[in-house]
C-alpha cells in the first residue's frame, strides 16, 4: 500500500540541492509526483509531494531529516478531488508595491469562500520608472453556483483602493 507525502523543504541554498533529495526519494522507490521550489532571499524553499510505499515512510522522513543542511518537515496527504461542478479561475494582479496587499486581496476571496490553490508573487522595476511594481499570479478553485460577478465586483473595489489592475477569468 503506498501514501502520499507533503514535504516542505528550506535551507540554505546550493546547487546540488534538489538532485540530493531526487536521490534519497528514488533510493527509498519513492515518485516525485509534484514539486514547487524557488530561491527566496538566499534560502531553498519547496514544498513537493511524493507517493512511497507504506513501509518506506518512516525511512525517507528520517533520512530526509538527517540532512545537515536542510529543515524537512513531512505530513501524510489524504487529497481530495475538487467536488464536482467545482470551478477554476486565474487571478491576476499588478500595481504599485505597498504593504497589505495580499492581506487585502486574500481577505476578499476568503468572504466568496474562493480556494487559493495557487499563488505567485514578485516584485519588479518598474519599465520606465524606477518604482517598484507587485505581480500576483493565482490559481483559484469555487465550489458549485458560485456567482463570479460578486466576487469581480468586490475585487474591483478594492483594486481602485490599492491601485492595482485585477484580472479575473475562467480558467
Amino acid at each position: 500500500m503506498s501514501r502520499k507525502l507533503v514535504l516542505t523543504v528550506i535551507g540554505d541554498d546550493r546547487p546540488g540541492l534538489v538532485g540530493s533529495l531526487a536521490s534519497i526519494i528514488s533510493a527509498r522507490e519513492g515518485n516525485w509526483l509534484e514539486s514547487s521550489m524557488s530561491h527566496l532571499a538566499g534560502k531553498f524553499a519547496g514544498v513537493l509531494c511524493v507517493e512511497i510505499a507504506e513501509s518506506e515512510c518512516e525511512g525517507l522522513i528520517a533520512t530526509l531529516s538527517a540532512l545537515p543542511e536542510l529543515r524537512v518537515v513531512a505530513e501524510a496527504s489524504d487529497a481530495v478531488d475538487a467536488p464536482s461542478g467545482a470551478r477554476r479561475f486565474a487571478l491576476s494582479l499588478v500595481g504599485h508595491d505597498r504593504i497589505g496587499i495580499v492581506s487585502e486581496l486574500s481577505a476578499v476571496l476568503a468572504r466568496h469562500s474562493v480556494n487559493v490553490e495557487k499563488l505567485a508573487t514578485h516584485t519588479a522595476s518598474a519599465p520606465m520608472s524606477s518604482e517598484t511594481l507587485f505581480h500576483a499570479e493565482a490559481e483559484l478553485l469555487v465550489g458549485p453556483g458560485f456567482d463570479s460577478g460578486h466576487l469581480q465586483d468586490d475585487l474591483e473595489r478594492i483594486s481602485t483602493d490599492l491601485m492595482v489592475d485585477i484580472t479575473l477569468a475562467d480558467a
